[in-house]
């Protein structure tokens, strides 16, 4: 059973790097320069904040999960802005856990297919109960969840885990979209939509250039129901599977959800994206902003 989990993560590894930039382990270098490029503190002063990073997946495993928890570590640590607790348990997301957080990251936790459902995924997978009971709990688990947001938590969605429940219109309204699929990994140069707003203050108006999946969305994405923070210019792109609705597509927003906020970026899959200071400065806004302590126009734009 070892020798074929073995081969089945060295497998899944080869095909990660044979699509874009090689995978490579967490060293204390590494650690030592994401340490020293990270903010030394946060836009906003305020009390530390409890994050909940959740980190399990299903479906295809993203080699930069663990990088991204260390980084969010390291910049809760340096800023003083918030804590981690790292979980793989899908029973952090009960409705009583969840009140010790003040918000939560998906970090890459994406499901399998066709369901699309991680609830009812890790409910199956660490369960014996009947497919019944195992579709009312992941409801509840939704369901709770979406309150717990409207209610006034925060949550930080990081690139593949747009696909936590990628087939509920209900979810899909929260987070601003579902996943629909992207081209190979390519360079692209990613724009801000408005340089003025104070979530992109951090690339001064110049975007960013990285290796990266370029993503589509569909279901609630079409609406445009959320305050677009970054976005990439489709005519520039390899490999569409479909002709595209428009010349470019938002891979970076925030917006609002009852009494909570929402960040979404796409921008993430490999973790040579971490080495760029500025990023990271994107990044610890957008905590500070699901959190609650970075106020910022996150009316959403709608469709035309």
């Amino acid at each position: 059973m070892k020798i074929k989990l073995l081969y089945l993560i060295f497998f899944v590894t080869t095909i990660s790097c044979a699509q874009g930039l090689d995978s490579f382990e967490i060293t204390k270098e590494w650690h030592s320069k994401i340490e020293k490029i990270a903010p030394s503190e946060a836009r906003v002063k305020t009390d530390i904040k409890k994050v909940l990073v959740f980190s399990q997946h299903t479906g295809f495993y993203h080699w930069t999960a663990p990088h991204n928890i260390e980084m969010l570590k390291i910049l809760g640590r340096k800023s003083g802005a918030f804590e981690v607790t790292n979980s793989y348990d899908i029973d952090s997301f009960e409705k009583e856990n969840l009140k010790k957080y003040d918000a939560v990251v998906f970090n890459n936790c994406n499901p399998a297919g066709p369901k699309r459902d991680l609830f009812w995924d890790l409910l199956q997978k660490n369960s014996n109960l009947s497919d019944k009971k195992i579709t009312e709990l992941a409801q509840r688990y939704e369901k709770g969840f979406m309150e717990y947001i409207a209610e006034g938590g925060g949550l930080m969605i990081l690139h593949g885990a747009i696909t936590v429940q990628n087939n509920s219109e209900a979810f899909s309204k929260m987070t601003g979209g579902s996943f629909d699929y992207h081209p190979k990994q390519q360079e692209m140069h990613v724009m801000e939509v408005d340089e003025d707003h104070p979530l992109v203050a951090s690339f001064s108006g110049n975007g960013f250039t990285h290796i990266d999946e370029p993503y589509f969305f569909n279901n609630a994405y079409s609406d445009h129901n959320f305050r677009p923070l970054l976005y990439i210019d489709v005519t520039k792109l390899e490999g569409l599977k479909k002709e595209p609705e428009s010349d470019i597509s938002y891979v970076s927003w925030i917006k609002k959800h009852g009494e909570g906020r929402v960040f979404y970026t796409s921008p993430s899959h490999n973790a040579q994206t971490l080495n760029n200071p500025e990023f990271l400065q994107f990044l610890l806004d957008g905590m500070q902003y699901v959190t609650g302590d970075l106020k910022c126009d996150d009316s959403p734009i709608k469709k035309k």
